[in-house]
């Protein structure tokens, strides 16, 4: 048997009364690429940070490469992390650093790689995602909004990871250039052969760079499969879901004035 690359089981995490997971359980093989759904305060970002090891769960067990994660810290969290690429929501670039020392920061800071070694990773991992070198001297407020998506994803690759986490990567953009983001993921995860794991409310770009997909709902994920499955899922709050009808089992809290 194959280790799985990530591993999920019986993760549980709440916040005081607040369940926010409540045993999910989820075998990820490697070289797949998971889209998790669900609604807003559904818990997937929980899951994502508690796989990052940014939160630890309540209970249950994360494994990375067969191995536990969960409450591992110093060296041994290190050499997990090492294996990781992060695409944050909002991009999450530094301001005060050029483009081409934000796409190298992990490489100079994390690995201690010499400055010009590391803008010569950082430049062709721009090209990769479509930017020219010209754009590695400018600085994050002088970029648009896709601009500033296409570095964030060079930074997130930047390390060459085995593991990639896409945090509502096309959020804040407009429809073709979330296209343009979908398909430069879609090409920048072949070319690594990488795992990934991508949280998102948009189904267009769900269906785009995910294999799987699974929807997280109270807690739990409620219904997991190919992405090639999804339309006929056969559960009613998938469904509703991913055609965004209002009508459905899964009610939104509305304050009436």
């Amino acid at each position: 048997m194959t280790t799985p690359k990530i591993q999920l089981q019986g993760v549980k995490k709440r916040f005081g009364e607040k369940v926010v997971l409540d045993g999910i359980d989820y075998t990820l093989p490697e070289g797949e690429s998971l889209v998790v759904i669900g609604g807003s305060g559904s818990g997937k970002s929980v899951l994502l940070k508690c796989i990052l090891g940014i939160i630890r769960p309540d209970a249950g067990s994360i494994k990375i490469d067969g191995e536990e994660t969960v409450g591992v810290r110093g060296e041994d969290r290190e050499k997990i992390q090492s294996k990781i690429g992060m695409l944050f929501q909002g991009s999450a670039l530094f301001d005060s650093l050029p483009v081409w020392e934000n796409v190298a920061f992990r490489l100079i800071q994390g690995q201690g790689m010499e400055k010009k070694e590391a803008k010569e990773i950082a430049l062709e991992k721009l090209a990769q995602v479509g930017l020219a070198p010209p754009v590695a001297e400018l600085y994050p407020s002088e970029l648009s909004g896709g601009m500033q998506k296409r570095v964030a994803l060079a930074r997130a690759i930047a390390s060459e990871p085995q593991i990639i986490f896409f945090d509502e990567p096309t959020t804040g953009l407009d429809p073709i250039m979330a296209d343009v983001i979908n398909d430069l993921i879609v090409a920048c995860v072949k070319k690594l052969g990488a795992t990934t794991i991508s949280i998102t409310h948009d189904m267009h770009s769900a269906r785009k760079i995910a294999t799987q997909i699974a929807m997280i709902f109270n807690g739990k994920f409620i219904w997991a499969g190919p992405v090639s499955e999804i339309d006929r899922s056969g559960n009613a709050h998938v469904d509703q879901f991913i055609h965004g009808r209002a009508d459905g089992p899964i009610k939104m809290a509305v304050r009436r004035p």
